[in-house]
């Protein structure tokens, strides 16, 4: 009997899936990941490129501003030196110059070029045309020039800043209505009158660089504030320099490893991260109200400037002092030097550069600071140059911070142009520490 043997059909196995394609996975990845790092590179560029507009903008802005600053309008006016007009004598003393009554000559010009101003108040408006900088600029003339005394003389005085704002934006006098000034009409026709006839020029205006402060703006200058700047920065140098870089030398050198000493560390990299007006308070505090030092001096700002420089020299002391190689120290050492000769011979030398440039950029810091000044009393009205360490001055920051407050439209300029002067020095200060650590530096 034959045995059959009944199969039965077996279930249709399923297709077995398609492996997936390694190669085509990485680059896959791959396309996402360099997707990725050419979207944040894009992200970089554009956010450099709308850092970099935005400075465009405001350097831009002030300079449109403050290039006016530098020029001045002059008027020309026809002065008799009349004696008695100006009550002094043939041969007349400082104190009768300084007396002398030069308004009244150059009312009396104004009133020779406009005639038909009759009444007091148009008369008023006409004087106000001219700034009061004129009777200094004709004393200062009988000053050099006695014979000047008694002669009818042509000359070019210095204009209101109204008049110079006017003069100098170009504006069409024909068309007073469009102008922005806060001179009246009556005044615009005078300016009109004066600038047709040819009585009016624009030059260059050395009383910004010449004089200090004044509450006229065209008389304002910033001579008081740049000698004030330097005092008081040559004071921080002379104190936070050698003392910084003899912490630093100590710290990186010869100071052991324990507690005291990190503490120390800690410490300095916590006072550079200190805002500059606690320092303010400070000076205020013990040498001001302690010590008894001069308010608005010299010789306290720059204390205070550089207790808050020294923790950002001593930091920039200590990175070049580190960036010396071992070898140096090691190969002095062989040859019989001490621990002291090792830092004085070849350390220090070698690490100079970076000191310098770590001091060069602390000072541009100082330069900048207002907070901790105005704590001090350095924001006062200061008209005469200071002579030493311990006269009233102020800095050129301050001077901005008090320009920016004067609503007369000629201090605008002074601002922005105050500003730019800043920014000069300031930039001239970092290339000169670029500059020293290019042309030093040395790669180990």
């Amino acid at each position: 009997m034959t045995e059959q043997t009944t199969q039965k059909p077996q279930a249709d196995k399923p297709a077995s899936a398609p492996k997936k394609d390694t190669t085509a996975l990485v680059r896959a990845t791959l396309a996402r990941r360099y997707a990725a790092e050419k979207r944040f590179r894009i992200y970089g560029i554009v956010a450099i490129a709308a850092s970099l507009s935005f400075l465009a903008v405001l350097l831009v802005s002030i300079f449109i501003k403050g290039w006016p600053a530098f020029t001045h309008t002059f008027v020309k006016l026809n002065v008799t030196l009349d004696a008695d007009t100006l009550d002094i004598g043939p041969n007349p003393s400082s104190a009768e110059l300084r007396a002398a009554n030069f308004a009244s000559v150059i009312k009396k010009s104004m009133r020779e070029k406009f005639p038909d101003v009759k009444k007091r108040k148009e008369k008023k408006a006409l004087y106000s045309l001219i700034s009061t900088g004129g009777e200094y600029q004709l004393h200062d003339m009988i000053k050099a020039d006695p014979s000047l005394v008694g002669k009818t003389i042509d000359v070019w005085l210095p204009a209101d800043d109204e008049l110079a704002a006017v003069i100098k934006s170009g504006a069409d006098l024909s068309k007073p209505e469009n102008i922005v000034t806060r001179m009246n009409e009556q005044q615009l026709g005078f300016a009109k009158i004066l600038k047709e006839a040819g009585d009016t020029k624009t030059g260059f205006n050395k009383t910004f660089f010449t004089a200090g402060d004044s509450r006229e703006p065209e008389q304002a200058g910033i001579r008081a504030a740049l000698v004030g700047s330097a005092l008081t920065l040559l004071v921080t140098f002379l104190l936070s320099f050698p003392i910084a870089v003899a912490a630093a030398i100590y710290l990186e050198e010869f100071a052991p490893q324990n507690r005291w000493t990190d503490l120390v560390e800690v410490n300095i990299n916590n006072l550079a991260a200190v805002p500059s007006i606690v320092f303010g308070l400070l000076g205020l505090a013990v040498f001001i109200n302690y010590f008894h030092l001069p308010r608005s001096a010299p010789i306290v700002g720059g204390i205070v400037l550089s207790l808050m420089t020294l923790p950002t020299i001593i930091i920039a002391s200590r990175a070049a002092l580190k960036a010396v190689p071992p070898s140096i120290r090691e190969a002095g050492r062989g040859l019989g030097a001490s621990d002291q000769q090792v830092v004085w011979h070849h350390v220090l030398p070698l690490a100079m550069p970076g000191i310098l440039t770590g001091t060069i950029i602390g000072l541009a810091q100082a330069l900048g600071e207002t907070a901790p000044l105005l704590m001090i009393g350095m924001v006062a009205f200061i008209v005469d140059i200071p002579g030493g360490f311990t006269d009233a001055a102020t800095v050129l920051p301050v001077q901005v911070f008090l320009w920016a407050d004067s609503p007369e439209r000629g201090f605008v300029e002074k601002t922005s142009a105050a500003i730019m002067v800043l920014l000069a020095f300031l930039i001239l200060m970092n290339a000169v520490a670029v500059l020293l650590r290019k042309k030093f530096e040395r790669r180990w």
